[in-house]
């Protein structure tokens, strides 16, 4: 048996139990060369196994080759493609490569991206672009800093083959990519059974999410109707998370939404340089209804969309009243998350919601960065500013021009704030920005920063310095 820690696992057939009307086993394709170009070694100690114990080489083995512990699944879904639904998708460039329970007693799986060709590649390669793969690690880093619910990459190897692309200079490099989330389960995989009728599918599918993912509801009367409200819950919380983190996903289709409520499948995702509503992502997106502002309506509707299938087990009513709930849930997230970056604890102050008011108000007015702005308010911030109003930002490079007035109101709102609060307070406002600011958010310019050194040098200390000061606290 081999020593390789990741394939001595104890892997779950959690999935594979329900038998193959929900997936395909298939192979994973041979590549002509494996280079480890990135390992997750924070996400190990979930695994139960230390860093210095797994090799680079026992990452290739298990997430290059695919010595397999338990059969690769390419699980299958149908989904709504902007609006539109589509009966032909399923895992086209990817599998399931094994599920395994945490050491937080969560179960967690290893998907692929960019494994080989699956029943459902639809002529397409299966492969993934060496930048699509230095994207999605930088994106999931990114968000996990930021206190986002979403998938990790696990892995990330080059594998030596030229690919043709038509959104990037072709012939591009390729890499097969291992993402780390609690569930794989889409929207669209219940959306699947529907079109084929399968009631009985779905209710096999529904009992196996509540026990595995929800498993608080299990043996409860009312489970069908609890899942689907604390599912709205989730979903709202995440759009309130994607919001107040200034990120774009850029393609939320149902198939790209998780029974868990998780954020994952980053392609041309972007994190917004100001705050502007109609700011897409997806140069494909002519019509912006992936548009950062639209995101809570579209998660909205995806779950309105989950209602058709669900329906065949829990009544209409019972639904819809669980929908009902989305708004107040992503309200009450948004505020409580942006009253965090601002460095404030979530209460009922009628100043505080005045203030975050005045917030979005200077970042939509003057266009200043986003991110910047939290990350200085986050560096700058200091116990003199209850002191005295002009020690706010008296080191920003910002210059207030025509709108002097509307950064005056601000400073004057923050201030007065501060002046409500005790002065043992500026500790705990100081800790706070620091956790909920980035210092770094990778924009599009510095990711093709980072890729330019890549592809034309192979030099990998940008990448690998960008994920140090995003990881920094």
């Amino acid at each position: 048996m081999s020593a390789n820690p990741l394939l001595l696992l104890d892997y779950e057939p959690s999935l594979e139990r329900l038998g193959d009307d929900y997936y395909d086993q298939v192979a994973a394709a041979e590549f002509p060369t494996y280079r480890l170009r990135f390992r997750n070694d924070a996400l190990l100690p979930k695994l139960g196994l230390e860093p210095q114990a797994v090799s680079d080489t026992d990452f290739v083995e298990a997430f290059g080759t695919f010595q397999a512990p338990r059969p690769l699944l390419a699980l299958r879904y149908h989904g709504y493609q902007f609006g539109e639904y589509n009966a032909f998708l399923g895992d086209g460039r990817g599998f399931l490569y094994g599920q395994v329970r945490g050491t937080d007693g969560n179960l967690y799986d290893m998907g692929t991206k960019g494994s080989g060709t699956t029943p459902y590649s639809r002529g397409g390669d299966g492969r993934l672009t060496l930048k699509g793969g230095v994207r999605e690690v930088l994106a999931a880093e990114s968000l996990h800093r930021a206190g986002v619910l979403t998938s990790r990459c696990l892995s990330l190897i080059e594998t030596g083959e030229s690919l043709w692309r038509g959104d990037e200079p072709s012939p591009t490099r390729s890499s097969v990519m291992v993402r780390f989330q609690q569930s794989h389960i889409r929207f669209g995989t219940f959306e699947r059974l529907h079109y084929l009728d399968r009631k009985d599918l779905i209710a096999i599918l529904l009992d196996h999410v509540i026990e595995v993912y929800y498993p608080h509801l299990a043996g409860t009367s009312d489970r069908y109707a609890l899942f689907y409200a604390e599912l709205v819950q989730r979903v709202a919380e995440l759009a309130a998370q994607w919001m107040s983190a200034g990120f774009c996903h850029a393609v939320l289709n149902t198939d790209n939404m998780a029974i868990t409520g998780e954020s994952f499948d980053y392609g041309p995702f972007a994190f917004l340089p100001t705050l502007d509503p109609s700011f897409t992502a997806a140069y494909f997106d002519h019509f912006g209804r992936y548009s950062y502002g639209r995101q809570p309506a579209i998660c909205r509707w995806n779950l309105e969309m989950l209602q058709r299938p669900l329906e065949r087990v829990i009544a209409s009513s019972t639904l819809e009243a669980g929908l009902a709930t989305f708004d107040q849930h992503y309200e009450r997230a948004y505020r409580q998350r942006m009253l965090s970056k601002l460095g404030f604890e979530v209460s009922e102050h009628p100043a505080l919601d005045e203030l975050l008011k005045l917030t979005l108000q200077l970042l939509r007015e003057t266009q200043i960065g986003y991110h910047s702005f939290f990350a200085t308010l986050a560096q700058q911030f200091a116990a003199t500013w209850r002191e005295d109003v002009g020690h706010i930002f008296s080191q920003a490079s910002v210059s207030p021009g025509e709108f002097a007035t509307l950064w005056q109101a601000w400073k004057n709102g923050y201030f007065n704030l501060l002046l409500s609060l005790p002065e043992a307070e500026m500790d705990t406002i100081a800790n706070r920005l620091r956790d909920h600011n980035p210092l770094t958010v990778p924009l599009r310019p510095e990711i093709e920063t980072v890729w330019d050194a890549i592809a034309q040098h192979d030099d990998w200390q940008p990448f690998n310095a960008l994920l140090e000061s995003i990881r920094a606290r």
